[in-house]
């Protein structure tokens, strides 16, 4: 794409630079991957993207995210420092049987989806619970200790 000068209110040209186009075209692209939950298709189904809501409190985050038809035991929670991997799977089997022969069909989704979390975490007392197809999982904040400064007094 050829880009032209734009012109200063002053009347001179502008120069374009390419590092900024570059870093825009990043950042669009940045976005659109968070605003969209990507599904890929392979041999044995799909794997989706989904979702996930963020809240941090006082002392701990609360991450939310939709996975329905997965069982809670399918489901794959990792966490360490500020990231977060959550992987799911669910797989229906239908069998019938036509004119003497068996027919068996399965289909299989799996869910994906690793995070930068905007605090450091730790995986002492977290928590998760899934209900009605929605996964809550409770992180708490790593406390760092501060070293106490003391002022001396003349």
């Amino acid at each position: 794409m050829v880009r032209w000068p734009v012109r200063r209110p002053s009347g001179g040209p502008v120069r374009w630079d390419p590092f900024d186009e570059i870093k825009r075209t990043q950042d669009r692209l940045n976005q659109l991957f968070e605003e969209f939950m990507p599904v890929e298709e392979w041999a044995g189904g799909k794997v989706y993207a989904p979702a996930i809501d963020i809240m941090e409190e006082a002392n701990k985050l609360v991450v939310t995210t939709d996975l329905p038809g997965v069982d809670k035991k399918d489901i794959e929670i990792n966490v360490k420092e500020d990231m977060l991997e959550i992987s799911a799977k669910c797989g229906r089997e239908k069998e019938t049987e036509e004119e003497g022969y068996l027919r068996r069909e399965r289909a299989y989704t799996r869910f994906y989806r690793a995070v930068r979390l905007p605090t450091n975490v730790t995986d002492e007392n977290a928590t998760a619970k899934m209900e009605n197809g929605v996964l809550t999982i409770m992180i708490p904040k790593l406390q760092l200790e501060e070293p106490k400064k003391k002022i001396d007094v003349e």
